[in-house]
């Protein structure tokens, strides 16, 4: 890849990382995808809500959190028609590209951001450099503007090639709240996929590294659940309140204690608690969030009704009534050892390329696996391959980045493969 080529990828990257947007308000950015896919010529372009199964999207917020974004991106100039087709929180994008007989290949990014701010140090290169978040509160601290230009420089990389079949990339929105794979799962746009590539960068894996094949990602759910009781007056006739903050307690406690499961590894955590008015009062809602993982889908499933149960019995103990409600889940879904053996192959022959582990353990959870769920119900194979690259802190922190090096290494890496692919089959 030319040096203009090697630039021009950290441009890309440097232009989504300044503008960052939550799941289901990437509107900026489902823009300037498709602004690079015409200026790279793919004409087969599916957008917002032609892109996704729009009643499968999980943890889609209100409208009033969703209008700000739309406006924002508006007022930056993104072009109307793509406006009306990903209102509402349509984001995403399937760009397919047709050179005759031959597999179908797909390759799956993300496009969200995270809640965090980013930092503004000195030493902190985004920051030193001019293109930390222009929108404050948000970030990319987890690789995905890395991914979307290691998508869109792999694109153009095999639309120049000797590639024969079909080629689609997913950008996927949501993943961060884990709400946009199973929407476009089940768009259809997977059906005719023979193999797909799912992709990450870093993870604790230096530049130069390749993991050719995540084993077990966790299966994840989180949940909301709200607690329902009545308020009294705390120092004159606290009998008489039925104690939803004494409820919440009691399920935080318990959920804790949720047995470990024989057949693998399970996780609980409440992570927010929010509720009540005063010091003196009985409290009478509160709500927590909370997410249970499983080392398969089904032992995710045991820490799920678990944590309902849990629930439901806190509520009784102290008389008040709860609602759980599922936000989000993500099932668990190895690689496969044929496509991960394709990928560690060729990876020894990208330069830059030091070290190949033929497949690690994941350790988090990604909703991702929904569309490498499809393709191998359909038959197809599905791999996810981790691109390394040093990041000085760890990923979901305010000084996240990347090394840009890596940008040409995983699109060097994709490209080769997507092409083998279409010469041979694993």
């Amino acid at each position: 890849m030319p040096h203009d080529a090697r630039t021009r990828l950290a441009d890309l990257r440097r232009a989504f990382h300044r503008h960052p947007e939550p799941g289901w308000r990437e509107f900026r950015t489902t823009a300037r995808v498709v602004e690079e896919l015409e200026r790279i010529g793919v004409d087969d372009v599916a957008i917002g809500r032609d892109a996704l199964a729009s009643d499968e999207r999980m943890a889609v917020p209100e409208d009033d959190e969703i209008r700000p974004w739309l406006d924002r991106a508006r007022r930056a100039g993104v072009r109307e028609s793509l406006l009306e087709r990903t209102a509402g929180g349509q984001t995403g994008v399937v760009a397919t590209l047709s050179r005759g007989e031959g597999p179908c290949v797909g390759l799956r990014v993300d496009l969200d951001a995270i809640s965090i701010r980013e930092s503004d140090a000195s030493d902190h290169r985004p920051a030193a450099e001019g293109f930390r978040s222009e929108h404050e509160g948000y970030m990319h601290a987890c690789g995905h503007d890395a991914h979307l230009a290691i998508a869109l420089g792999t694109l153009e990389a095999v639309e120049a090639s000797a590639f024969t079949g079909t080629f689609k990339v997913f950008f996927q929105p949501a993943e961060e709240i884990s709400g946009g794979g199973k929407a476009m799962a089940e768009s259809g746009h997977l059906d005719d996929v023979d193999y797909l590539f799912a992709l990450h960068v870093g993870l604790d894996h230096p530049t130069g590294e390749i993991v050719a094949g995540v084993e077990s990602p966790l299966a994840m759910a989180h949940l909301t659940a709200t607690f329902e009781g009545a308020s009294a007056h705390a120092g004159k006739a606290p009998n008489e309140g039925a104690n939803a903050m004494q409820a919440a307690a009691t399920a935080i406690q318990n959920a804790y204690a949720i047995p470990r499961h024989a057949d693998g590894a399970t996780r609980v955590n409440v992570g927010r608690i929010e509720g009540g008015s005063a010091s003196n009062v009985i409290a009478e809602e509160v709500t927590i969030d909370a997410e249970v993982r499983g080392e398969t889908t089904a032992l995710m499933a045991y820490a799920r009704d678990e944590l309902e149960r849990t629930l439901y019995a806190a509520a009784e103990l102290h008389d008040c009534d709860v609602t759980p409600r599922m936000i989000s889940e993500s099932p668990c879904v190895a690689s496969h050892p044929a496509l991960s053996e394709l990928v560690g192959d060729l990876a020894w022959d990208v330069d830059g390329v030091e070290r190949v582990i033929p497949t690690e353990e994941f350790g988090v959870s990604e909703d991702g696996t929904y569309l490498m769920e499809r393709v191998q119900e359909g038959g197809g194979l599905a791999t996810y391959v981790i691109v390394g690259t040093d990041h000085p802190t760890s990923h979901h922190t305010p000084t996240f980045d990347v090394d840009e090096a890596s940008l040409k290494i995983g699109t060097t890496l994709l490209s080769d493969v997507i092409v083998e692919l279409s010469r041979r089959r694993p």
